[in-house]
């Protein structure tokens, strides 16, 4: 690793100097300055700077010096806001360049790079983390990394995608079909066991393999489709060391109640299509961008909810259906949402009154942050599109 010491490390950014000391620099949020500090030789500084000057320690990067000002800005009083003037895609790529993504930005400038990037019909990604030097690369690790996580990337990973695809499809049929009462013999259910667990096993080795090819083990243990994994995999292997333990006939087997919740959640073995699909990927970047959106979506429901169902509650004071305030909020919801079922309904002028206004509102609230959501599932997919692509190998490449 090379030595900086205690002196001042200088960044040139596009002609303009900012000092800072070594130890400082170190500590900064910006990935690529504290990458910096791991580098063991001159040329892979040159892979993360333009320039290195060793006897004035300073680093050259051709870069937009006023965008990396606001940067050291928002370092300072946590805040980032676009420069004036200057290209909202200018400017994060900028961002995307040092380290930085869209959700640092203040929540107005946000919106304004979303409508940016919409409009143009443009999409960035970041960089990829340069490998630590200290770690050992291996290029047959680095290849069955790719082979696991990006189906795209060769066609050993399409076709373990495939293999992997119908497992998953073939362990649902099993759960589907163990519920029909045809299924409940001897001769099925043993057959049923060892289908069982021969995907258990695939899946099972596949999650370990992922495991030991991955570059951030505690990185892949928080992810959240490999935690989906997890909890579709733990329950088999809890039921069969309940069965062990307590016999097949034992009161705990024919109770049944935690074996059977067991059994069920089998049904986040469904969520792993997410891996092979671009549309469930899409769906969850979707939710995990718009979580303000859904959050706004329910308040608002919530707030309809208690205002309707009170108003309900006291103008059909002598319906038997609408009894009280959470008995109303039932037919609240079904209205907003124009289901309406038909189990209960109002008999008053008034109430019925209230009921074309509830569903009106309902309309009007439930359509106003899909809006937001809409557009941010279409940019998803676009985005997540383009990537697939990036990483899918063109014929020309063999």
């Amino acid at each position: 690793m090379m030595k900086f010491g205690n002196s001042l490390c200088t960044l040139n950014v596009g002609g303009r100097r900012f000092c800072f000391s070594a130890e400082l620099m170190k500590r900064l949020p910006l990935s690529r300055l504290s990458r910096l500090h791991h580098c063991v030789s001159e040329s892979e500084l040159l892979e993360l700077c333009d320039d290195y000057d060793h006897d004035r320690n300073e680093f050259f990067f051709d870069r937009h010096s006023e965008a990396f000002s606001f940067i050291m800005l928002y370092l300072q009083h946590g805040k980032l806001r676009f420069v004036p003037h200057m290209c909202e895609l200018s400017f994060y790529n900028e961002m995307l360049y040092w380290g930085l993504e869209s959700a640092d930005l203040q929540l107005c400038c946000q919106r304004r790079l979303e409508d940016r990037m919409s409009d143009c019909f443009v999409h960035f990604f970041p960089e990829e983390e340069l490998r630590d030097p200290r770690e050992p690369s291996g290029r047959l690790l680095e290849r069955m990394r790719r082979t696991f996580e990006e189906p795209t990337s060769s066609v050993a990973a399409q076709v373990l995608a495939l293999v992997s695809v119908v497992f998953v499809l073939v362990s649902m049929v099993m759960l589907c079909a163990s519920t029909l009462p045809d299924w409940n013999t001897a001769e099925t259910s043993e057959q049923q066991r060892i289908i069982e667990a021969v995907c258990i096993g695939w899946f099972t080795a596949e999650c370990i393999l992922r495991f030991i090819v991955s570059r951030d083990k505690c990185e892949f243990v928080r992810r959240p489709l490999n935690i989906i994994d997890l909890l579709a995999i733990t329950p088999y292997y809890i039921s069969v060391t309940v069965t062990i333990l307590t016999g097949e006939n034992s009161q705990l087997q024919r109770a049944g109640v935690t074996l059977r919740v067991l059994r069920i959640m089998r049904i986040f073995w469904v969520i792993k299509l997410a891996r092979h699909f671009l549309g469930l990927q899409t769906l969850g970047l979707t939710l995990r961008r718009c979580y303000r959106e859904m959050v706004m979506l329910l308040v608002f429901i919530c707030v309809a909810m208690a205002i309707f169902s009170a108003l309900a509650q006291l103008l059909e004071a002598g319906n038997k259906d609408y009894t009280s305030i959470p008995a109303a909020s039932w037919w609240v919801i079904i209205s907003m949402t124009t289901v309406g079922y038909g189990d209960m309904y109002p008999v008053t002028v008034g109430g019925r009154v209230l009921g074309g206004v509830c569903v009106v509102s309902g309309i009007v609230l439930l359509a106003l942050p899909i809006t937001f959501i809409y557009h941010s599932f279409i940019q998803c997919y676009h985005e997540l599109k383009v990537r697939s692509t990036r990483c899918t190998p063109s014929p020309s490449a063999d």
